[in-house]
């Protein structure tokens, strides 16, 4: 499908208007964080539904709910409080390949974190001088600070390096998720350690395929590189929020199989 640039931004606008709407938000992974007030719950039911939302959609909110039921319903206390005992209750656990092990270490890593940082959103605070574009940096700096403690090798798989070449999709996600307005009632927007500005593009199989009919991304792997390049490409359309089109991306290939 070929559009002159204005045909084409004009064309992505409108889907963005058709899909960013509370009513699709019915079968997406964030009404597991939709279900809380408390930001530092918000964040944390966020995070841990993000870390899972990979596979069919169902399963993953399924199993969203059963990480916040293990929680007491009440991520935050049980993150801040936690004993090693209490963890034993997340043995049981298991989405594809994170099972309890990996939430085990999650729990504990959390804490650490708000323990050392005072919150989730300090965490991801990017180094004051840094050689990359903040949000980049952001990721980088979060996965360092997430992996202090001692780890169990395996967990690493599940908090994506972009300085490895992952397009870190959940990540960049749960950062869209946090620091996007939340006027619209889709995004939250609780978050000012980044500017919509500085996010990334969520990509994944959908919107990979819809971004390269559309003629926006060359690249045909799904890989950090083409993160930058499909983000920079939406960053033509709007620098001010380029990651708004993954609506438009994610519905024109999930929905209408485009």
């Amino acid at each position: 499908m070929h559009l002159e640039p204005q045909d084409l931004r004009d064309f992505l606008e409108s889907k963005f208007e058709q899909y960013h709407q509370p009513k699709f938000l019915e079968s997406d992974p964030i009404q597991i964080p939709r279900s809380f007030s408390r930001k530092e719950d918000v964040e944390i039911a966020g995070f841990l539904s993000a870390t899972i939302a990979w596979g069919q959609r169902p399963t993953i909110i399924n199993n969203g709910r059963k990480l916040m039921q293990l929680m007491d319903e009440s991520p935050y206390e049980f993150v801040k409080h936690a004993s090693p005992n209490e963890l034993n209750r997340f043995d049981s656990f298991c989405h594809r390949t994170f099972n309890g092990i990996d939430a085990r270490y999650f729990i504990q890593a959390l804490q650490h974190l708000y323990r050392a940082y005072g919150g989730l959103e300090a965490a991801f605070t990017p180094p004051h001088q840094t050689v990359h574009p903040k949000g980049k940096a952001s990721l980088i700096a979060f996965r360092d600070r997430f992996f202090a403690l001692p780890f169990p090798h395996r967990t690493q798989k599940h908090v994506s390096n972009p300085n490895k070449g992952s397009s870190a999709k959940r990540l960049n996600m749960f950062l869209r998720w946090m620091v996007r307005s939340g006027q619209a009632g889709v995004d939250f927007g609780i978050w000012n350690v980044l500017s919509p500005a500085d996010l990334y593009c969520p990509l994944d199989v959908h919107s990979g395929n819809v971004a390269r009919k559309l003629g926006l991304l060359e690249r045909k792997i799904n890989d950090w590189k083409s993160v930058e390049e499909l983000t920079e490409t939406l960053r033509q359309f709007d620098a001010s929020d380029p990651v708004k089109y993954d609506f438009a991306l994610f519905g024109l290939g999930a929905f209408e199989k485009f």
